[in-house]
């Protein structure tokens, strides 16, 4: 009997439950997933396909977005949040899945209509001391369907030296921008230069390398070079920018200076564009306390890829690289790169105690979506760490991302970037550690 009353008690508990669930509404339950994790790139000229920027808009694409993420095609992540987790993870998690399920299932009701979406650009800056540096004359890029590779300077001027807090990349082309290294050249008073005479950036296959700085007017008129900052700002598709903590980076910036762009890779467009990519430079009164470095491993870096990266046809081909750290550092973000023909990818290192330390694991790569991971607190490897990468490539005809059909071998070719060639590396972020780097925050 007493059986009977329990199971009759929990069938009631289950009724009023199911009864008293609550149907989810944009305003209320989907508007935050979208602000949060989707609207960064779905907005208007932004790198998605769509604008995701109102309940209409959204609304609309109802079934689409219930099938993406339910098979957890967007928002793109590709990073194992299982293996290691970062800062800014765009990976829905089962609930936020199971909420927007139900509000497609459920007609996708509105809610408050007065609560709307916050568009990034709407979103008051934390910083409003920054200068916007243009490029005076904007990149042409031929429609030949072929890679573009450009070097380029962005003169700056300001009415005093000062410091930079951070420096922010804004492509124009969002879909064609593969990636951009920037460095920062800041010009003595005392010596005679004109970084502001044309031509702003030359074709980076059409002259050797000091030519271009001669004919970009980067040397003094002495043929002497100024004082380069190197990697101030970099790019890759999918990165978000981010600051660095409070102590942590910048630069000195000159009252005359320019951001050197030794290289800015534009994909192949099948129609002739204009890029008008442009940078915030976000200044402070604060001199640097603790500089910024980074070392890459791999392709072009410190330690070389394991065996030779060269793929053959119809073949699956894994790779190797090993470092070894030679002081304390704390990481700051870590950065796997790979091109088309790009399938896994694992990063770990080992203590000298032995202990091992997750690094990033992707098990689908995609190459459009390729972000700087940041740590959530400052990750120590001591000095004697071993760094190791393994990283899987399929060169068949199954690879729907492979250049070439049919399939031909895809190397490195001596480091070159083009889209249809391949890299391996791993770039690290870093600062010399100091005691108590673990607890400091990396947002």
């Amino acid at each position: 009997m007493l059986h009977r009353i329990i199971f009759f008690l929990i069938c009631i508990f289950c009724v009023v439950t199911c009864q008293q669930k609550k149907t989810p509404n944009f305003s209320e339950d989907i508007a935050p997933i979208i602000q949060q994790k989707c609207l960064k790139c779905h907005q208007q000229n932004g790198g998605g396909p769509f604008a995701l920027s109102n309940y209409e808009e959204i609304a609309s694409k109802g079934q689409l977005i219930a099938h993406v993420v339910q098979h957890k095609i967007m928002p793109p992540w590709p990073a194992d949040p299982e293996y290691t987790h970062f800062i800014g993870e765009l990976a829905l998690t089962n609930q936020e899945i199971e909420t927007i399920q139900e509000w497609v299932k459920q007609g996708m009701p509105h809610g408050d209509s007065s609560i709307q979406l916050v568009l990034p650009n709407q979103k008051k800056e934390e910083n409003s001391n920054y200068i916007l540096v243009k490029a005076p004359k904007p990149f042409f890029i031929k429609g030949d369907n072929k890679d573009h590779f450009f070097v380029a300077k962005y003169p700056i001027q300001v009415p005093a030296n000062t410091y930079i807090e951070a420096i922010e990349f804004v492509p124009h082309q969002v879909k064609l921008v593969h990636h951009m290294n920037a460095h920062l050249i800041n010009y003595a008073e005392s010596k005679t230069s004109n970084p502001f005479k044309a031509p702003f950036w030359v074709d980076q296959n059409q002259q050797e390398s000091q030519r271009i700085h001669q004919a970009l007017n980067l040397c003094y008129e002495d043929g002497s070079y100024p004082v380069l900052t190197p990697s101030v700002c970099n790019y890759l598709p999918g990165s978000q920018f981010s600051k660095y903590p409070n102590g942590i980076g910048g630069f000195s910036l000159a009252k005359k200076a320019v951001l050197y762009i030794n290289d800015i890779h534009f994909g192949p467009s099948p129609i002739d564009v204009t890029d008008s990519s442009y940078f915030k430079i976000y200044l402070t009164n604060k001199a640097p306390v603790r500089p910024v470095s980074e070392f890459q491993i791999g392709t072009l870096g410190l330690s070389p890829v394991v065996p030779n990266l060269s793929v053959p046809p119809n073949c699956i081909k894994t790779f190797n690289i090993e470092f070894t750290v030679p002081e304390d550092i704390s990481i700051l973000s870590i950065v796997p790169h790979m091109h088309l023909i790009g399938k896994k990818f694992k990063s770990y290192a080992i203590k000298p105690s032995g202990d091992t330390v997750r690094l990033v694991a992707i098990h689908d790569w995609d190459f459009r979506w390729q972000y700087f991971y940041r740590p959530p607190h400052l990750l120590k490897l001591p000095r004697g760490s071993k760094i190791y990468v393994e990283a899987m490539y399929d060169n068949t005809a199954q690879n729907p991302n492979n250049p070439f059909s049919p399939p031909q071998t895809i190397s490195d070719r001596n480091g070159s970037m083009k889209t249809t060639d391949e890299m391996l590396q791993l770039i690290l972020t870093y600062v010399p550690y100091k005691l108590g780097d673990e607890d400091i925050s990396n947002e």
